[in-house]
């Protein structure tokens, strides 16, 4: 028997968003600020979306979301966070326009190879380090949100969660290279508008602080070096330890332990790069678990809370038919849902316009199409600190090293709208 899912079964997910959005703005702020307080609210929300749903018989639904989608989500991030935290690249590079661009440009090169989230947590802490003596600095790490922890990761199905999602469709490996001119578009464009904005900061900057930041220069050093180890392991099991590979993981009767392989083998790499990584490298890169665990215990409520949310758009699907529309909708959705479960989502609305024998088809769905969601997944979850996991880790640790970040709606109304989305715009107009 079919489940219908009633519409107000969506207002819990509503509720947590709202939390992540509002809270931090009025009196409740600084209570907002304790991650027992974020996972408590978590659990309030979840746990009886959670309880509806099993005794509407759809107890495999909220269990494949929370053991086989959030479970991994969340310790593939802890592991390129652990990992990339045992890499210590200390130095403090003359903080002109044109050092904070080639930064971001190489995080934004690199996050297509490790991930968003491992480009993002190697080069964070240089780019905070760099800028610590100058007035204006959050723009940085606002721009450094969209290139590096989301438009840069595009290229490979290693750089972003949905773009691995759909290579475990059957996407070939080396068709996300045929983004390169979409990357390369927005990477120009991204990183070319930050330039002039921080030309423009640098030039308010004054002279005691621009004197100070010459002065205490230091060079580019790194330590942690077997991590890099624990990283490329990262990326290869990532890559390589999935059931295209190892059959007998999606097997219907596969034991839970075989299922979560992959992950088993993330819990592993973690203890080890902890093990082998002197505390000092740690002690000096100023690592906390503080915002990998805010990110757990924020996205647990919204894995669960989604559930019914991602259902409901599964039985009521968007009527949308063109390359362009599949863009906007899967990235108006990517901003505040998952973007990995929503790109699937798509892709499985994709699948219904396709005819089977039609030829040229990739994992079910024209190329127009795939190209659409992918864009639209990746680059759209720059929108919000909840469109895609590294951001809200960025976010925090931006704000532990004394960088005062704009709130949710702030983030959105004075920068990823007026400035991210209008480059979308373009390259939506110049590609479809």
């Amino acid at each position: 028997m079919e489940h219908i899912i009633p519409a107000w079964m969506l207002i819990p997910f509503a509720v947590q968003l709202l939390c992540i959005a509002i809270l931090p703005l009025t009196k409740w702020g600084e209570w907002w600020e304790h991650n027992t307080h974020k996972l408590l609210v978590s659990l309030l929300l979840g746990l009886p979306v959670a309880a509806v749903l099993c005794f509407l018989g759809l107890t495999h639904e909220i269990e494949h979301q929370m053991l086989y989608d959030y479970v991994p989500f969340i310790l593939l991030l802890m592991a390129l966070f652990v990992t990339t935290g045992g890499i210590c690249i200390r130095g403090d590079l003359k903080a002109t326009p044109l050092t904070n661009t080639l930064i971001l440009g190489l995080g934004y090169v690199l996050a297509s190879f490790m991930g968003t989230t491992g480009a993002a947590m190697l080069l964070i802490r240089l780019v905070i380090a760099t800028n610590s003596q100058r007035k204006h600095k959050t723009h940085t790490i606002l721009y450094f949100i969209a290139a590096v922890a989301n438009c840069g990761g595009i290229l490979t199905p290693l750089g972003d969660p949905p773009l691995f999602l759909l290579f475990q469709k059957g996407v070939p490996f080396e068709w996300f290279f045929s983004l390169l001119p979409e990357w390369a578009t927005v990477g120009v464009l991204i990183l070319g508008t930050y330039y002039i904005v921080d030309t423009i900061k640098y030039r308010k900057e004054s002279a005691a602080d621009l004197a100070q930041d010459h002065a205490e220069q230091t060079k580019v050093s790194m330590t942690g070096h077997i991590n890099i180890l624990w990283l490329l392991c990262v990326i290869a099991s990532t890559m390589f330890i999935n059931k295209t590979y190892i059959p007998a993981m999606g097997a219907e009767d596969a034991p839970f332990w075989l299922r979560l392989l992959r992950e088993w083998v993330f819990l592993l790499i973690i203890a080890l790069s902890w093990l082998t990584t002197k505390r000092q490298v740690r002690r000096d890169n100023e690592f906390s678990w503080t915002p990998i665990l805010e990110v757990a215990c924020v996205f647990l409520g919204i894995f669960a809370t989604m559930t019914p949310a991602l259902m409901f758009l599964q039985q009521t699907p968007i009527p949308v038919t063109e390359p362009w529309e599949f863009m906007y909708c899967t990235g108006a959705l990517s901003s505040f849902l998952d973007n990995a479960p929503t790109a699937m989502v798509f892709h499985a609305t994709a699948t219904t316009l396709a005819d089977p024998s039609a030829p040229g088809l990739i994992a079910g769905v024209s190329e127009p199409l795939l190209r659409a969601i992918s864009m639209g997944a990746v680059f759209f979850g720059s929108l919000t600190y909840i469109g895609n996991g590294p951001n809200f880790m960025v976010k925090s640790i931006a704000e532990q090293s004394g960088v005062k970040m704009p709130s949710f709606f702030g983030y959105m109304f004075k920068f990823s709208l007026c400035l991210c989305l209008p480059v979308y715009i373009l390259v939506q107009i110049l590609f479809f």
